[in-house]
């Protein structure tokens, strides 16, 4: 089935390469005989434009003479001079036109003898002029051979001027002939590449239809993926959301029992202590820095219970609100870790779900910073809007490349997903050396 597309290809492209040579061919051909021809019409144009430049300079060097034996006046023997040096350019000029015509040379060479026969009659006339000899000059003027003379070069100019009149028209003819070639020539090419254009965009066409029904296909598939994506991740969004509910409610039961069970225990054991040290003799050394020890190791468990009770479950969110709870969680962070942290925290009205994400996004920024940023300090601002809560956590450390975060970087995807979860939108921005600042605009809950 693919074999009768390629063979039409094929002969598209060999008929539109054929009708690209043949243009080429008939263009080449056209120009070349034409530029031939134009050549040699310019030519022939140029010699009887000299030939008839030679007969008016001729007629103007016996008027000239003339005029200057008639008169006397010296302004005709410049008209002569002129008229000399004209035509010796104008015989210089005709040899050059006709140095590669050979039927032309004999009446060139013909041309030039009558022409310096007739000039030397002229110069004969004014050397006697000029000598005082009235009755030679008059003469020579009067005589029949100066009238045979320029019959005779009028009869030569004329008979090459009827030559290169004839060179001439056949040059246009062969001008003519050559444009009628290249008409017909293009005219060919021409249908030929119509036909390789028609066939081509029946081609083309076929194509199109053919690659409409592959994109309809594909946007069907695409459609049906982008579905399945949506429906996927929309399933792994309330898995995830039921995991972080699940998580909460165990973190919340760990802390009950943690404070319950544990509390319990922890003061059932310092009063033990307490009735101990009525019954012991705590003058004694040993058994001093015994209950000492005691004493001060049941008060430090008893203050990291409390300590993990917080992370897991902060008692001051629901007793003293977001902004105490914060205030707390910073003090703590700045003690625990000596950095200088300030807070700019505003009071927000927020649901009881997106006040704890925003407690944990505190929390989570707070200790990524502890663990890697090697900050020395921290601001964290919580701002009320008319219709939206921004939280920012910025710091000075050291900072990380935001598109090479490691696939195995829960803790940002965590906050990500609490903050979308909640309806808001999270970014980190980032550039090593030069900090982080972590993001979130939370929406006002709708009961607010």
């Amino acid at each position: 089935m693919r074999k009768f597309p390629l063979t039409r290809m094929t002969v598209n492209m060999l008929l539109a390469f054929f009708a690209a040579v043949m243009l080429l061919g008939v263009n080449e051909v056209g120009y070349i005989s034409s530029h031939s021809a134009i050549e040699r019409f310019e030519k022939a144009q140029s010699t009887r434009h000299t030939l008839d430049r030679l007969m008016r300079e001729m007629l103007s060097i016996e008027s000239g003479l003339r005029g200057y034996l008639l008169t006397g006046n010296a302004q005709y023997i410049e008209t002569y001079a002129k008229s000399a040096q004209s035509i010796e350019k104008s015989i210089h000029d005709l040899h050059g036109l006709l140095a590669d015509s050979a039927e032309n040379s004999q009446d060139f060479t013909d041309l030039s003898s009558q022409i310096a026969r007739r000039i030397s009659e002229l110069n004969l006339s004014l050397q006697l002029h000029r000598e005082g000899n009235e009755d030679a000059w008059r003469f020579v003027l009067t005589t029949d051979v100066g009238l045979k003379n320029m019959d005779a070069i009028r009869a030569t100019s004329e008979r090459m001027i009827a030559r290169t009149n004839q060179r001439a028209e056949d040059s246009n003819d062969e001008i003519l002939h050559s444009l009628a070639l290249s008409r017909m020539g293009i005219a060919a090419v021409g249908a030929v590449g119509l036909l390789a254009f028609y066939m081509y965009l029946r081609k083309a066409e076929a194509l199109r239809i053919a690659s409409e029904r592959e994109k309809e296909a594909q946007a069907r598939e695409r459609d049906q993926l982008e579905q399945l994506v949506r429906d996927r991740t929309a399933s792994l969004g309330k898995l995830a959301t039921h995991l972080q509910q699940v998580r909460e409610e165990e973190r919340g039961h760990l802390a009950r029992e943690l404070h319950d069970e544990l509390g319990a225990l922890l003061t059932a054991a310092k009063l033990d202590v307490a009735r101990l040290k009525s019954h012991v003799d705590i003058s004694v050394p040993e058994i001093g820095e015994r209950l000492k020890h005691l004493v001060e190791t049941l008060n430090g468990v008893i203050s990291l219970k409390r300590r993990i009770i917080e992370d897991l479950r902060p008692s001051s969110l629901s007793n003293l609100g977001l902004t105490a709870s914060l205030e707390i969680l910073t003090r703590e962070f700045a003690e625990r870790t000596k950095m200088n942290v300030e807070v700019s925290l505003e009071a927000v009205q927020l649901s009881a779900s997106s006040q704890l994400t925003v407690y944990r996004l505190v929390q989570e920024s707070l200790t990524n910073i502890g663990k890697y940023a090697k900050a020395s300090r921290v601001l964290i601002t919580v701002h009320n809007y008319p219709t939206h809560v921004t939280v920012q956590v910025r710091d000075d450390g050291a900072g990380f490349n935001t598109h090479a975060i490691s696939p195995t970087a829960h803790g940002l995807a965590g906050m990500n997903h609490r903050v979308e979860a909640a309806g808001g939108r999270l970014s980190v921005t980032s550039t090593p050396g030069e900090g982080t600042l972590v993001s979130a605009t939370l929406p006002h809950s709708s009961g607010a």
